[in-house]
Formats: C-alpha cells, structure tokens, sequence
C-alpha cells in the first residue's frame, strides 16, 4: 500500500474487550500507509482483545486516555467488539476526546460496535451509517439512516459491520484519512 499517508497521527481508542482483529489488521493497514497509529486507552498499560469468543492478546497502551490531547491526532479509530465501545460510552473521558473529533470534522472510521460511542456524542444524527446488525435499531433511533453494506462513508465517517468487511473498511479508512488531511491542510 502506498504511503499516502505519511506523517498523520491516528489516534486508535479501546477499552479491554476491543474485537482484536478490528484493531491489529487497520492499524497493520494505518502503519503500511505510512501513519503512526497510536493506541489511545483508559487502561494506562495494557488493553486486552477479544477474539471471537474468548479474551484474546494483551496490548502495550502508546497512551493512557489521561494523557491522550486529541488535538495531536488528525484521525481516529473506533474498533467494536461488544464490551470495549460499552464501556467507552460511559467513559467521560473517552466521550470528551471523542467529540474533539467530531467537532473539528476530523475524519472517523469506526467498525462493528464501534459506532454506539458515536452516538453518546450526537454524531449519528442525518448521517448514513452501517454497523454490527444488533445496534441497526440504536442507530436509527439516534437518527441515523442504517443501511447493511460492507463500508459506508458519509461526511469523514468511515462506517463498516463486522470483521469480514476488514478489507474494504481499511481501503475506504486509508482514502478517507488521506483527504481529511489534504482539506485540513
């Protein structure tokens, strides 16, 4: 993969309980793209993965959401699973740096679950989404328009549904990280 996208900092946020391969194979991508993908976490020095059906492999945390200044990061990642963005949306931590990108129109790339932490911050709202088929009805009652395709991008949003949509979720990420970039620059 061509590094489009040199010299972006991604910040990756997760709590324990994070689908693993939803972070390992974009931040794999992120890093071949020439980013640095930084895993962002309330946990101050390791999070653990979930694969499939069981607890998975421990990370090093790059930085405790205590110390995290989302300003740093041009772009974020929101891997799913179902206990890391439960967790996360109780976090006011984690929703304050959330919103940052929300706010600045950073562009957003969140799979599976992840998006439930997009709606604690009121970023769903006329925007056309997909996610894991379980939180379709969340989704829409936050106003989003749902819509079950592989990889949906709406306004700097980068949305996908499950592990099986890896591979085009971190094509469209890659494309649409890069031009956030080129119209923040």
């Amino acid at each position: 993969m061509q590094a489009q996208l040199n010299g972006m900092k991604v910040a990756i946020l997760v709590a324990n309980g994070f689908e693993q391969v939803e972070l390992t194979e974009p931040r794999e991508a992120l890093q071949g793209a020439g980013a640095q993908a930084d895993i962002v976490s309330p946990e101050k020095r390791t999070v653990k993965g979930w694969k499939s059906t069981d607890w998975g492999d421990s990370f090093e945390v790059d930085v405790p959401l205590a110390k995290a200044r989302p300003e740093d990061y041009q772009a974020l990642l929101l891997p799913g699973g179902v206990l890391n963005p439960d967790t996360l949306r109780i976090d006011e931590h984690a929703i304050a740096f959330i919103r940052h990108f929300v706010g600045e129109g950073k562009p957003i790339a969140a799979i599976c679950h992840g998006p439930w932490t997009l709606i604690e911050v009121g970023a769903v709202s006329g925007r056309m989404m997909t996610s894991y088929p379980s939180i379709r009805s969340d989704l829409r009652n936050a106003g989003a328009n749902w819509v079950d395709e592989p990889v949906v991008v709406d306004r700097g949003l980068v949305t996908s549904r499950n592990p099986g949509d890896i591979k085009a979720f971190n094509k469209t990420m890659i494309e649409e990280f890069a031009a956030g970039a080129r119209r923040s620059a």
